[in-house]
Order: structure tokens, then C-alpha cells, then sequence
């Protein structure tokens, strides 16, 4: 009787030993075809000049973005012991030492601001309880309530240089979060409800009142200017999902 001899076994190649001690499995053959087949692979030199002709807007972004990249690791941070630096006070500190020498006027333009607040508050309201149309009323809810979690979350501290007043809103000179800025975006979320309605005049006008109104807050250094970026574009986003929201709850545009 013959006896076959037995069969060996090949060693196992190097690759896949290291690749089995390394617990790293190959990229699957669909991950190597999506590589070859980049969307990037495929331009040519009239794609590239396609995208600077016709992306202008989005070209200057990303220049944009490489600028600040060299400006934010090139910076001096701001010592812990100095006050923070806040472009929109340099640029208002004229303004702001008139005020201060002038605390009736002060109180004039801080009782101006009260009034518009009531304004935005008021027409807010009443395009729900008067036309029925709720949008507004939901997204200023949206807004105060997301405001009130980050300005708790993270408390700034009052810039120097404030310009208090009795008959500022809050009303009392009580105290208030300062991130981020509820007088603009409610007023945000205003004139964005007036302008679907076609009321342009009036929204035009609010436009007008919180232009005036952000100035009127950097040079009393009411708010930083972070918080006023931050309220126009909690404004957009507010009204945004409040027509989000109802659109699923009730098919409401």
C-alpha cells in the first residue's frame, strides 16, 4: 500500500501576516474603483476656469479661508488679565465716549431701542393672535429658548466701558445674557415675516431701526459684536426651521 505523502501547506505571504497582526483588512476592490474614479480625476484646465468664472462668490470664501488660517496661527492670543478684543468697540469708541459724556442723550436712544423692541414683540404677536399666521411667534420661541441655553452655558463676562441704562430693555438695567444678541434676531425674525407677506416698506424700516440699533449696542457696549453676527443669524435660521416645523406638522409654508 502505498502512502501519499502529505501536503504542505504554502507560508502565508508577508503582506497578510502584517496585515493580520496589524488587525487591518485590505480596502475592498469598490473602495480602490471609487478612488480611481474621483470626481477630481476627471476635470480638465476649462473645469478649473469654469469653477473661477462661474463660483466667484464660493472662489472668494475659500481665498478667505486660507487668509484667516494665517491670521488665526499667526495671532497673539489675548492674555487671560486684558479685557477681550472687539473690532466693532475699536470701531465705535468715538461714539462711545460721546455717550458717555452725554448720559441724557444715552438715556434718549436707550428709551428709542425699548420702543422697537416693543415693536418687534408687538407685531410678532400679532401676525399670530390677530392674522394666524404663527411662524414668527414660533421661531422667536425657538430662538429665546436656544438663547437662553447658550447665554447660561457660557456667561460673558460685562465688556468695559458699558453704558447703562434705566430705560434700556431690559427695562431697569436688570441684568441679561449677552450671547447672543435676542434684539437683533427678533427683529430678524420680524422682517423676514413681514417681507413673505409683502409688507416691504415696514420691513424695510425694521432693517433700518436694527442697523441703527446694532451700533447704538457696540458704542454703549451693549453686546460684543460676536453677539450681534450670532442674533442676525440666529434670526435666518429661527424662522427657517419654524417653517420647517410647521410644514411637517401641518403641510403650512
Amino acid at each position: 500500500m502505498v502512502v501519499a505523502a502529505p501536503r504542505r501547506r504554502s507560508p502565508p505571504s508577508r503582506k497578510s501576516a502584517a496585515l493580520r497582526a496589524m488587525d487591518v483588512n485590505p480596502a475592498p476592490a469598490s473602495f480602490r474603483r471609487g478612488l480611481a474614479n474621483a470626481h477630481f480625476l476627471k476635470w480638465s484646465a476649462s473645469d478649473v476656469i469654469g469653477i473661477a468664472r462661474n463660483h466667484k462668490v464660493m472662489c472668494a470664501f475659500a481665498a478667505s479661508l486660507f487668509f484667516f488660517m494665517a491670521v488665526e496661527y499667526t495671532l497673539s492670543m489675548v492674555p487671560s488679565t486684558a479685557p477681550p478684543f472687539d473690532l466693532g468697540f475699536a470701531a465705535t469708541a468715538m461714539l462711545n465716549r460721546f455717550l458717555a459724556a452725554r448720559p441724557d442723550l444715552n438715556n434718549v436712544l436707550a428709551g428709542l431701542n425699548t420702543v422697537f423692541v416693543g415693536m418687534q414683540t408687538g407685531y410678532i404677536l400679532w401676525s399670530w393672535l390677530i392674522e394666524g399666521r404663527s411662524r414668527a411667534t414660533i421661531a422667536a420661541l425657538f430662538m429665546f429658548t436656544c438663547r437662553g441655553i447658550l447665554g447660561y452655558a457660557t456667561q460673558l463676562p460685562l465688556p468695559e466701558g458699558y453704558l447703562g441704562s434705566g430705560v434700556d430693555f431690559p427695562v431697569g438695567n436688570a441684568s441679561f445674557f449677552l450671547f447672543y444678541s435676542g434684539h437683533v434676531a427678533a427683529a430678524v425674525i420680524a422682517s423676514l415675516d413681514m417681507k413673505r407677506v409683502q409688507r416691504w416698506e415696514l420691513a424695510y424700516l425694521f432693517d433700518l431701526l436694527n442697523v441703527l440699533q446694532v451700533m447704538r449696542l457696540l458704542a454703549t457696549r451693549g453686546h460684543y459684536t460676536i453677539d450681534l453676527a450670532v442674533g442676525l443669524g440666529a434670526g435666518i435660521l429661527f424662522d427657517s426651521l419654524a417653517g420647517k416645523y410647521l410644514k411637517l406638522r401641518y403641510d403650512i409654508k
